[in-house]
């Protein structure tokens, strides 16, 4: 007969391998530090292989539509190199026919309707995305979006061995998957808030959202580097990639403190040591409170609307990520049909080269984050970003074929200019937001902020990309005059809140000149 211990590892041993890995996370009693560093890593992994998968189809357009840049670039600086025949024809040889229905002249607009398809779904998915991640278990929610974009990211790719030539296969495909990534972005965003508060909130989420230049990066190269074997390994294997981390994420991600008895109390001592203004102000709140606390104070979805500040960084977002998703989808393309001193780069080497645009966004992530921490001024920072990118993009259009190391610093800048606002206004904004004064304590709006703000920048995401694929046919000249007046009104829809910045630090300027004249006056002693 089986004594008590040996029952007890039986049944144990007989539970799934994901409900056994929860209990002895749970029973490892790991500090709050080491938790929300493993919250952190994971949740890092899991948007980049996210944004990696979402990175594939830009690498692979110009293999499945290799001879539409004759009537889409007409740069008046490529004029002069329209001359050389013989480098067109041996590229033509090398890269082949393309792939059918994409090869026809129509080709560049059919990519461009994959794209806006899309980014459709993922805008409108985006906004009921977060209701239900408040609503669901946010491990076993972000677990079934990864493991569906797996899939359909590797059917698209199926395509090739299938020989399978329907746009409407490519378009329904492409539009599942858009849905499921939907549910990527406002369940990281929960969890890595259920697990920090607003200390240095800026600088940790802008280096922590280098996931989404880290996952182009990524890739870019690994479509590009098997491209070579047929352009659907460059859809399969993000995809099992991106399944193979929903499954570490639902076996190890620990959504809140809650689920496995963590002490929140650690992170609250830290805080209030550690800030000399949280001092005065008490500890910091979390920027999501309890589970039970988030059932009590739903927060709809015209009131999160309301949420003083939500609107104008909504729409601004809007015109970044038209800017930012434009080169996500067409820069490896842009490149690969550009002469760069005379000669074109291969596929490959394009879908490399781009990744510099994503290098400069880390930085420009990280910094934006700083720099909007140092001053308190998110609107202000965001602002000066976009401004910035507009020279930056004229530069690049103008300059970047001149030679590869003026194309590659160019890129570089652009990135920065262009994804720094974009990941400061989807990260450390949000949570502001999420967790504004006018929502007197409710701790449950921070999902559905992020996904309205993040959602209305989808929609301008999938614009960017759908009006590049008509607007190239004609003019790439055109095509940057529109990416940068969308910088453009991207600052000039914060100005309202700009004002109010700096209202208030010259407020607050004076009001410290006061007190230190006050300080320094003489005591008269009676």
């Amino acid at each position: 007969m089986a004594s008590p211990s040996e029952l007890a590892t039986e049944r144990s041993h007989s539970k799934p391998l994901g409900i056994r890995c929860w209990e002895y996370i749970k029973r490892a009693k790991l500090s709050y530090k080491t938790h929300q560093a493993v919250v952190l890593i994971i949740t890092f992994f899991a948007y980049t292989t996210y944004h990696a998968t979402r990175k594939t189809t830009s690498i692979v357009k110009s293999a499945l539509d290799p001879q539409s840049s004759a009537a889409g670039f007409k740069f008046s600086w490529r004029i002069t190199y329209l001359s050389s025949p013989a480098e067109t024809q041996r590229r033509s040889w090398v890269l082949g026919d393309g792939w059918a229905p994409f090869n026809g002249s129509d080709g560049t607009a059919l990519l461009g309707q994959l794209d806006v398809a899309f980014l459709a779904v993922y805008a409108i998915g985006m906004y009921f995305s977060g209701h239900l991640g408040d609503r669901m278990n946010l491990r076993i929610f972000l677990t079934v979006g990864m493991i569906g974009t797996g899939l359909f990211t590797s059917l698209f790719g199926v395509g090739y061995w299938a020989n399978i030539h329907s746009f409407y296969y490519f378009l329904i495909v492409q539009m599942i998957a858009g849905l499921f990534q939907s549910s990527g972005w406002p369940s990281v965003v929960a969890v890595v808030g259920n697990w920090f508060g607003k200390k240095k909130r800026g600088l940790i989420m802008g280096i922590w959202n280098a996931h989404t230049s880290i996952g182009n990066i990524t890739g870019s190269l690994i479509a590009s580097t098997l491209l070579s074997y047929g352009w659907g390994w460059s859809f399969v294997v993000p995809g099992l990639l991106i399944a193979f981390m929903g499954i570490l994420v639902c076996l190890l991600l620990p959504i809140s403190p809650e689920s496995v008895g963590a002490d929140r109390q650690e992170e609250e001592e830290d805080d209030s040591v550690d800030s000399p203004k949280k001092k005065k102000e008490g500890v910091t709140e979390p920027l999501l409170g309890s589970h039970t606390e988030m059932k009590e104070n739903a927060v709809g979805f015209i009131e999160a609307w309301r949420i003083p500040g939500v609107a104008p960084f909504a729409f601004c977002l809007f015109f970044a990520k038209l800017v930012a998703y434009t080169f996500l989808y067409w820069l490896p393309y842009y490149i690969s049909h550009t002469a760069i001193e005379g000669k074109y780069l291969s596929d490959e080497t394009a879908g490399n080269l781009s990744t510099f645009f994503d290098v400069g966004g880390v930085l420009g992530g990280i910094l934006a984050g700083h720099i909007s921490d140092r001053l308190d001024a998110r609107a202000i920072t965001a602002a000066t970003f976009m401004y910035c990118a507009i020279p930056a993009l004229y530069f690049y259009r103008s300059y970047g074929h001149i030679s590869l190391a003026m194309n590659i610093a160019l890129m570089f800048i652009c990135g920065m200019f262009v994804n720094g606002p974009y990941a400061l206004i989807t990260t450390a904004v949000s949570a502001d937001l999420g967790t504004h004064s006018s929502l007197n304590g409710n701790s449950k709006a921070l999902a559905t902020v992020t996904a309205i703000i993040d959602g209305t920048g989808s929609v301008g995401a999938a614009i960017g990309p759908l009006l590049t694929g008509y607007i190239s046919a004609n003019s790439w000249s055109a095509v940057f005059t529109m990416l940068m007046a969308a910088a453009l009104v991207a600052g000039l829809l914060l100005t309202r809140l700009v004002v109010a910045e700096v209202a208030a630090r010259i407020s607050e300027t004076r009001s410290q000149g006061r007190s230190q004249s006050r300080s320094q006056e003489p005591e008269i002693n009676v």
